[in-house]
């Protein structure tokens, strides 16, 4: 008998999928713009970016288990998002990605210290990932 699959998913197909990418691509491209190197040094700012790092993860790693499996996840926890992702062949490197950004999640939306202007770039840089992949995924 197979595990149980951890968290709640929704059926979505490939429209779903395309819509999931372009929400993706849009949230990375506000990231990339404000945490261009020109910006100043504000911390809000900082976390503004990664949030929405994080945001294009997730809606990329929805695109990519649209369009491979059928489903995405909807659970509460963001980490059930991996599980996930990691059953799209070939998807290890996002996966790591995606657990970098959903970690940094809490403290740069929620968090009192927020992040810095290095975990920020990380952020970006990971949120790229994800999104490539769901892009090569998306085009098979």
């Amino acid at each position: 008998m197979s595990p149980r699959p951890r968290g709640r998913t929704q059926s979505c197909d490939a429209t779903e999928a395309q819509s999931r990418l372009a929400r993706a691509l849009a949230f990375l491209e506000v990231a990339e713009i404000l945490g261009s190197p020109d910006e100043e040094d504000d911390p809000d700012i900082f976390n503004v970016v990664a949030a929405l790092a994080v945001l294009a993860g997730i809606a990329a790693a929805d695109a990519a288990c649209c369009k491979a499996l059928g489903q995405r996840s909807r659970g509460a926890d963001h980490h059930d998002a991996e599980a996930l992702l990691s059953k799209v062949d070939g998807a290890n490197a996002s996966v790591a990605a995606l657990r970098r950004l959903i970690n940094m999640k809490d403290e740069a939306h929620y968090g009192f210290h927020g992040v810095n202007r290095q975990q920020m770039r990380t952020s970006i840089t990971q949120a790229q990932r994800v999104v490539a992949f769901a892009q090569t995924v998306l085009a098979r």
